[in-house]
């Protein structure tokens, strides 16, 4: 019998999980990522809830503990640098309800890509063009020229998904805007607490860093509110980098050594607070996984949740072995549960409030040890994660 073959687009955390899974299942995976290379640095990302029980699923716990960032929590300044509230990781924890591990993305997907072994053919450096599929495959063009033919797609490329758009329609379809734009990127600067994450918040507005000893391992993270979308080109650094100082460049504390740090930062990144809402994940034989298909915005904390738990259900759902249909249709029905809840519940009231007294009652409600109401508010129903039979497991 031959092994169906599938192509996945993009390796960045939903897309080299996937590619894990469907190898135990007994396909043929090629995944094609459009970057010369895989990603290293960006944010933390926290492996939480669900994804801890798939990284341990598949053997990869004590690798994340060894590349976690050490955090201790959270502080909050004015712009002095005179702290005004704090909240330890403890406290996170029982406000998200769950204990995590934040490990930096780039380190995440490495731990993935390097999981998979030799079992998937990585394509860097390319990506796809045009796809027309039939009852029978997927006739897939690449950037490159070449061309392929695949039993079944996966996109995994995002929030800006090539696939999604080639196969659902335009990405302002299904992109719902939430108000507020953020930048990150490294940087090694003098400011704050080793191992905390220090804000500094104006009405609308929040800069951050995250310091360790270690050079190279300090994060800044910018956000600030704005009512209506904003016209830029997402691939001009420079537009991006200008919007940023038009936003901070008035502001006290480090605001400007951190703007400088960010003008010379190889890992900047700068987007839309945004979320993906479809009415449906799949499409004949071509499929969407993690941000492609459910992004719930950075400010949910649940980007990595979400791409680790998808990836597991749609590999588990095709490993049964029925028309690829079918099991698109359980994956989607055992997902969205999880979607529809991180998707209702955003921070930015918390890291980003809207007004100066909405900044006074956040740090009061820090100060006080009165995080129990954030808790009840945003942790939600504790889930199960049904164990899929995979062939290669037996």
């Amino acid at each position: 019998m031959r092994t169906k073959t599938i192509l996945i687009s993009g390796a960045s955390l939903a897309g080299p999980a996937t590619a894990f899974w469907l190898v135990r299942a007994g396909f043929k995976v090629t995944l094609v990522e459009q970057a010369a290379e895989l990603r290293k640095g960006g944010n933390g990302v926290d492996i939480r809830s669900e994804a801890l029980t798939v990284i341990d699923r598949m053997g990869l716990t004590e690798a994340a503990r060894e590349h976690a960032l050490e955090t201790h929590g959270m502080r909050f300044v004015d712009r002095h640098g005179r702290q005004r509230a704090s909240i330890a990781t403890a406290g996170l924890e029982r406000m998200v309800g769950s204990e995590d591990i934040e490990v930096r993305r780039g380190d995440l997907a490495r731990l993935l890509v390097d999981a998979t072994g030799c079992d998937v053919e990585y394509v860097f450096g390319d990506s796809i063009t045009a796809l027309t599929q039939d009852s029978g495959g997927v006739d897939v063009t690449f950037a490159s020229g070449s061309q392929r033919r695949f039993d079944l797609v996966v996109g995994a490329d995002g929030f800006h998904s090539a696939v999604r758009r080639l196969v659902f329609g335009p990405e302002e379809d299904f992109r719902v805007f939430k108000q507020h734009y953020y930048a990150i990127a490294s940087a090694d600067l003098p400011v704050g607490q080793d191992y905390w994450t220090t804000f500094y918040n104006e009405p609308g507005k929040s800069a951050a860093i995250y310091r360790a000893p270690e050079r190279g391992r300090g994060l800044v993270n910018f956000t600030f509110r704005s009512p209506s979308p904003l016209s830029y080109d997402y691939r001009d650094m420079g537009a991006q980098r200008r919007l940023l100082r038009q936003a901070f460049g008035e502001l006290g504390w480090h605001v400007p050594a951190m703007l400088d740090a960010v003008d010379s930062a190889p890992d900047f990144y700068f987007d839309a607070l945004a979320q993906v809402q479809m009415p449906s994940w799949s499409k004949g034989r071509v499929v969407l996984v993690g941000d492609a298909a459910y992004c719930a915005s950075p400010a949910s904390g649940a980007g990595a949740l979400l791409a680790l738990s998808g990836s597991y259900r749609l590999a588990g759902e095709l490993a049964a072995g029925d028309q690829p249909q079918a099991a698109f249709m359980r994956y989607e029905s055992a997902q969205r549960p999880l979607v529809a809840s991180k998707q209702s519940h955003l921070f930015t009231g918390f890291s980003v409030p809207k007004t100066r007294p909405g900044i006074l009652v956040r740090n009061l409600v820090v100060s006080t040890h009165l995080t129990s109401l954030l808790s009840r508010q945003h942790a939600g129903k504790s889930r199960s994660l049904r164990a899929y039979e995979f062939p290669r497991d037996r």
